[in-house]
């Protein structure tokens, strides 16, 4: 179903700001932060956009979008055969919205690999969706990319005004990062000039284990205040929600999890009012 079917045309609004999660290891919470920073921000009276550009469509899931009923997904924007909007699907959560993605998106990269535009994909496809005066729905689009750095990656970059990283409290942690921040630094001087890390997300942190306090340390030391304060921690209810076709906000409000998503959701509003006065 398009679900921007019963909205009037108007006026616009201002352009959506589009944050890209990205890291290229997998495990690190991407999904988790993209389904529960969305609900968060829907939760605080923003409209969100997920689009979800991982073949594994674990984001679209969480959200509770069977499988079956993805007819109209990602695949098809990317590859030109339907619009965005189209796409766009109601979740069970108000004001948010979900692109979902299928396995069919794993083959794109080969059916795309000799356009011209072929990084520029989704950025016109969202592009589209001003044109059609329907971006007033949302103030925050997320793109919720898969775990390695391939055009899908590229095509999510070339689209965004900022990247928010979920990095986990793990040993190789900054050897990864500094890896996507090359890959950011390669996209900004080729293919987006605006792109800007708007931060790291440190997840699955544990005070109890002295690796994840070192691994915080270093980090802060390295990204300076890029690092957001709040921290997602370890915790089981954040684990169990996806299996229930549901974010964290919704399965266990008051868990450790949940309070965790709503403060780092309050910082990336911050962070927003702070880039918009400078």
């Amino acid at each position: 179903m398009n679900d921007l079917s019963g909205f009037e045309a108007g006026a616009c609004g201002p352009k959506p700001r589009i944050l890209v999660l990205a890291n290229q290891k997998g495990g690190v919470g991407k999904t988790t932060t993209a389904i529960n920073l969305g609900t968060a921000l829907a939760a605080i009276g923003e409209k969100v956009l997920i689009v979800d550009l991982d073949p594994q469509g674990n984001a679209s899931t969480g959200l509770g979008i069977d499988r079956r009923s993805r007819q109209v997904s990602t695949y098809h924007v990317l590859t030109g055969e339907t619009s965005l909007a189209q796409a766009i699907t109601e979740t069970v959560v108000p004001r948010l919205f979900v692109a979902p993605s299928t396995l069919d998106l794993l083959g794109v990269e080969l059916e795309i690999a000799n356009e011209r535009n072929r990084a520029h994909r989704l950025r016109s496809a969202i592009q589209s969706l001003t044109e059609r005066e329907v971006t007033d729905l949302f103030t925050y689009i997320l793109i919720d990319c898969p775990p390695s750095l391939n055009l899908l990656t590229i095509n999510a970059l070339a689209a965004a005004d900022a990247v928010l990283v979920p990095l986990q409290c793990e040993f190789f942690a900054l050897e990864g990062l500094s890896q996507l921040l090359k890959t950011v630094e390669q996209v900004r001087s080729a293919l987006n000039p605006q792109l800007m890390i708007h931060g790291v997300v440190l997840t699955m942190f544990d005070p109890r284990n002295n690796l994840s306090g070192q691994v915080v340390a270093d980090v802060r030391e390295f990204m300076g205040n890029k690092v957001y304060e709040t921290m997602i921690p370890r915790n089981v209810r954040v684990s169990e929600a996806p299996s229930h076709g549901k974010p964290v906000l919704l399965y266990d409000l008051k868990c450790a999890g949940s309070q965790a998503y709503l403060r780092l959701a309050s910082e990336v509003i911050q962070r927003e009012r702070a880039l918009r006065a400078a």
